[in-house]
This record gives C-alpha cells, sequence and structure tokens, in this order.
C-alpha cells in the first residue's frame, strides 16, 4: 500500500530540508470547485506530489482546494504537469513567492477540511459560483485614484500590521468569519461604489466578494492572486506599488518584502520593526513582531517571563508545559498584544 502520511521527525524532516542542495520554489495555489469524495482526492494528490518531493500544507474540501508548496525546481514542471491533468485545476494560476529562500517546508500535510476557508455561513443559498469581477495590478491601481472605490482588507490584524494596500480598511476582527457579516455592516452606506477585497492569495478575498454579491452589493471586485501576485505584476511591468511593507505569510518565513517601509513596531520596545516570530518558550509560542536588539535581550521571547522560563532546569519546564496546547497561540488572531498567555510560571 501506498504511503500517505509522514512517519519521519518534524526535526529530522527540517534537518534534512536545510541539508538540501538543490533550490525549491515555493508556490500557493486554490481552486473552488465541487470534489465528490475529498479523502479519495486527499489520497491520490498524496501519493503524486510524496513521488516528487514536494513539501507543503494543503487542505481539500467539497468546495475545492487551497494549497501552499515547496518544489524541488527540476520537479516544478513535473508538478505543473501533474495538476494540470487533474481536469478542474487545468490551468489554475501558480502564485510563485516574491521573497523566497525555498525553506518554506519541511513536510507533505493534506487535510481533509470541512471547508477550505472557514467561514461560518449557513445559508444554504450561498454559491460560489457568483463572486466578484477579478482586477489585476494595473486595474486594481487605476480603481484606487478613483473616489468612489473602497478597499478591504480581509485578512487578520497581524497582517494587515505589517503590509496593507494604502488607505485599506482593515475589518476589526479576529476571524475571518467575523470579518464578513462585519464587512457587510460597514459598507451598507457604501452600495454603490466600487467595493475592492484584496487577501494574501486570493482565496479569502474571492470568497467575500461572493458573499458581498450575496447580500445584495454590485460592484464587487477582488484582487485576483491576492498580494501574491500583484506584487509580481507591479514589479514584472514597472508599477508602483500601492501595497506597502511586507507580506505575512502562512508558511516558516513568515513575510515576504514587497517595499521597504516598515510601518509596524515591535510589541516589546516600540521602535520600527515588521519581524514576526514565535516566541522561542516552547510552551508559549506566541506569535508576535520583535525588533533585533528585542530579539536579543529576550532571547527570541515575547516577554520576560519566558525569559526566566527557558533558563529553568528542563524537569521544571516539562512540568510548566504539562498540559499545555500551544497549537492556539501560533499564528494568535487575537487583536490583544502581547497578553497574558497559558499557565507557565511568571504569567499572571
Amino acid at each position: 500500500m501506498a504511503l500517505l502520511h509522514n512517519r519521519i521527525s518534524q526535526k529530522e524532516l527540517k534537518e534534512r530540508l536545510y541539508q538540501e542542495t538543490e533550490p525549491r520554489t515555493t508556490i500557493s495555489f486554490y481552486h473552488y470547485f465541487p470534489i465528490q469524495d475529498p479523502a479519495h482526492f486527499r489520497d491520490e494528490m498524496y501519493t503524486s506530489l510524496h513521488a516528487l518531493q514536494v513539501f507543503g500544507r494543503i487542505y481539500v474540501a467539497h468546495e475545492g482546494i487551497n494549497a501552499q508548496l515547496s518544489v524541488p525546481r527540476s520537479n516544478f514542471e513535473a508538478m505543473k504537469d501533474y495538476l494540470y491533468s487533474i481536469a478542474p485545476l487545468n490551468g489554475v494560476r501558480l502564485n510563485i513567492a516574491i521573497d523566497d529562500d525555498g525553506k518554506s517546508f519541511w513536510v507533505l500535510k493534506i487535510k481533509v477540511r470541512e471547508k477550505i476557508v472557514s467561514d461560518g455561513i449557513s445559508d444554504l443559498s450561498f454559491s460560489m459560483e457568483n463572486k466578484g469581477r477579478y482586477v489585476d495590478a494595473i486595474q486594481m491601481n487605476e480603481l484606487m485614484t478613483d473616489p468612489e472605490t473602497v478597499v478591504i482588507d480581509m485578512r487578520n490584524h497581524y497582517e494587515y500590521e505589517v503590509g496593507h494596500f494604502e488607505n485599506a480598511l482593515e475589518i476589526p476582527s479576529d476571524t475571518f468569519k467575523q470579518q464578513l457579516p462585519m464587512a457587510i455592516d460597514m459598507m451598507k452606506e457604501n452600495k454603490d461604489k466600487n467595493i475592492v477585497m484584496y487577501c494574501t492569495g486570493g482565496i479569502r478575498c474571492e470568497k467575500a466578494s461572493a458573499f458581498m454579491l450575496h447580500n445584495g452589493f454590485k460592484n464587487v471586485f477582488h484582487l485576483e492572486g491576492g498580494i501574491i501576485n500583484y506584487a509580481r505584476q507591479a514589479k514584472e511591468l514597472g508599477l508602483e506599488s500601492k501595497f506597502i511593507g511586507k507580506n505575512f505569510v502562512f508558511d516558516d518565513r513568515l513575510g515576504e518584502r514587497i517595499t521597504e517601509d516598515v510601518i509596524s513596531k515591535c510589541h516589546q520596545c516600540g521602535k520600527p520593526a515588521d519581524n514576526h516570530t514565535n516566541c522561542f518558550n516552547s510552551g508559549c509560542h506566541l506569535l508576535f513582531i520583535q525588533c533585533d536588539d528585542c530579539a536579543k535581550t529576550y532571547e527570541g521571547c515575547c516577554s520576560k517571563e519566558c525569559l526566566d522560563f527557558i533558563h529553568l532546569p528542563e524537569e521544571e519546564q516539562k512540568k510548566g508545559r504539562a498540559g499545555i496546547d500551544k497549537g492556539r497561540n501560533i499564528f494568535n488572531k487575537s487583536r490583544q498584544r502581547l497578553r497574558p498567555k497559558l499557565n507557565n510560571p511568571g504569567h499572571e
């Protein structure tokens, strides 16, 4: 029987990645299309991509697929041919990373989910078939010069914080499912304006655009391929980038620099900084922004409490970490900065 999941430790896999000599390319893609048997689709895809030494994270659901991948450059065309051999994915846009060292993933994980984007939509009449109009980088820049245009960022606060389009509206919520009804409410006085929605790679803003149309809005657009595709087009065409700062990405890089602007601040000292990191305390692992000076002072930790904790004897650390679910702090979606975290010693 073919291997359908990884059996090697994450530590060893990461070490193997950094020992590789062949360059890798990071790509992302998504597509909304009906999948009758997601589990079977998942197993076939795992077998094929594993054979090509593809790493990454893929979600499969009845509504479609969402993927972020790292592929050896020598296998790129073979991977592309395989994906395009799947009829609904033939010709699907592959977003190639801008600021990429090829070290984004070190294992292949394909998971079956209820939805590829958790949206909280319960209305059975909602359909992704009616969605907003695509805009490319040229059209995006043109629309942004029109005073009758409203640009909406459909990402989370920690993504918006380090980079966003000029004058884009942030939806002040912690999750995408919360953002959808809030966007409707925020835009109810702007139903006649051009509403342009964007996100990292296009998957969230495409669904958001369909939801806006479902709720009676007319002039709805969404950025094709998201920020990743926009940045590539702007560079290739010599356009002024209306996106400033960094584009947060959900892999080991944690960000792609689009412009040299640093628009956020270190969460510890307040100096300009836009490097995200996960707290070095493995019992915390909170995602936060840290400048180089604070990284040295706190040894990669988010607080003095965590710094003190990592210097405790290993046995005491094990006791302090017992029963802690650190997963909820990785890519923490809460808008509250550096709130008291888990039940580690020293955290109030």
